[in-house]
């Protein structure tokens, strides 16, 4: 098995830019969703990240496989909130296209 180092991958790179990115817009959310769907979006998109690092550190490319697919599970996660951020009127339809 070979290990990677979470630093050099794109895929953690670019997770941790969408991570940015939610806590950027969910400032511009209503205070009332501070313990709702701006919680969420934030503990979920920390999640994406966090697993794919999580996993490089695992002995087995099967483990490791299961870290990026729990990833996977909140990247859908994550954009699932943002349909119901678009829904809400708390994000554009062009902001949602750019997310």
């Amino acid at each position: 098995m070979v290990k990677h180092n979470f630093r050099k991958l794109k895929i953690w790179k670019k997770s941790l830019e969408l991570v940015f990115e939610t806590y950027r817009i969910t400032k511009t959310f209503s205070t009332d969703e501070r313990y709702g769907l701006t919680s969420q979006l934030i503990r979920c998109s920390v999640s994406i990240p966090s697993n794919i690092a999580e996993g490089t550190s695992k002995n087995s490319d099967k483990h490791f496989k299961t870290f990026l697919e729990t990833s996977l599970g909140s990247a859908f996660e994550w954009e699932t909130q943002n349909i119901i951020a678009r829904g809400l009127g708390y994000i554009t339809n062009e902001k949602f296209n750019e997310l």
